[in-house]
């Protein structure tokens, strides 16, 4: 089987438990070169907050977007601007990566900066 497709089916079984409990969700995707998080409504349809390696303002702080210091950034930014929001409990969705290097970062810089999951 292809990794991407072990991943996404991982993924599918996380959203559907998180889709069942209704709860706010954090989703986190990586690639190569960036790492991206939004965070999600009970319902899944709108997009409350949104952070990325691809805004000016992490840009303008980082050499690389796709290491761990990047993650770390875009963690506490992604907490900022959910608690701004009005956000402040959250289900992980690790989108099928695995709790490992950025992901972990990303999520230890989000629980840092007051976020609850």
């Amino acid at each position: 089987m292809d990794k991407n497709i072990t991943r996404v089916r991982r993924a599918r079984k996380t959203r559907a438990k998180i889709a069942e409990l209704k709860v706010v969700r954090l989703a986190v995707h990586r690639t190569n070169s960036h790492i991206y998080a939004q965070v999600f409504d009970e319902t899944g349809c709108k997009i409350i907050a949104s952070a990325s390696t691809l805004e000016a303002d992490v840009r303008s702080q980082i050499k690389h977007g796709g290491n761990v210091e990047a993650a770390v950034i875009v963690g506490k930014r992604i907490a900022e601007k959910a608690k701004a929001a009005g956000v402040s409990s959250v289900a992980f969705d690790r989108s099928g990566f695995q709790y490992h290097g950025r992901v972990k970062a990303l999520a230890d810089a989000a629980r840092e900066a007051g976020l609850v999951f």
